[in-house]
């Protein structure tokens, strides 16, 4: 599975960010994650409010700060 994670540097991506990886370590997840945060590259992935979750080449959230759980639904 990839998963990439576009964000910027407000405390609310940072915040998403950690949700990520821990619903992945928690649930034992295999994923290659990529952190996208040069906005001419979050806006080819047609995302332009952050952060935002792309699954395997899909945009599955963008704008909303995810809880843990949320997460963990939309990778398992």
């Amino acid at each position: 599975m990839q998963i990439k994670l576009l964000v910027t540097t407000c405390i609310n991506c940072k915040l998403f960010e950690r949700r990520v990886i821990e619903a992945i370590e928690t649930k034992g997840i295999y994923a290659d994650i990529e952190r996208i945060d040069y906005l001419p590259d979050v806006f080819k992935h047609g995302v332009i409010y952050t952060p935002a979750l792309v699954i395997d080449g899909k945009v599955v959230s963008s704008g909303k700060l995810l809880s843990t759980d949320e997460i963990f639904r939309l990778i398992h």
